[in-house]
């Protein structure tokens, strides 16, 4: 499904959804990935949201995002307050959907000049 054109100007943009692959400015990525409002795409190595860790959230973190919005896969699961301490302690808020919600929610807040940041989880 495509969400956006290939580029909103200035900023990393969602493009596509199917599953197993998500595009971001056009390129397509086939394993988990952090993406920020602007810089580099980078890989996220979880490949299942039960090998996820804090360090995982602190990577994130190290960013310094206004706000990180968490896609969990096909299905909302809420990661565990002790797994988002890194965020929590530097008050950086946190909204955990589903994979697709987590695309689109994105590329809203980032289309309106928001610091975010998206991890997104390919898995199910």
């Amino acid at each position: 499904m495509k969400l956006q054109p290939d580029r909103i100007e200035g900023v990393n943009a969602v493009s596509g959804l199917i599953p197993g692959a998500i595009s971001i400015n056009g390129v397509v990525h086939r394993r988990s990935i952090v993406v920020p409002w602007q810089g580099e795409v980078v890989e996220w190595n979880v490949e299942r949201f039960e090998d996820l860790t804090a360090e995982h959230f602190g990577a994130i973190a190290a960013l310094s995002p206004e706000l990180v919005i968490f896609g969990s896969g096909d299905r909302i699961r809420f990661p565990s307050p002790a797994l988002l301490r890194p965020l929590i302690d530097q008050r950086i808020g946190i909204e955990t959907m589903d994979t697709a919600a987590a695309c689109r929610t994105y590329n809203v807040l980032v289309s309106e000049g928001r610091r975010a940041v998206v991890g997104l989880l390919l898995g199910g």
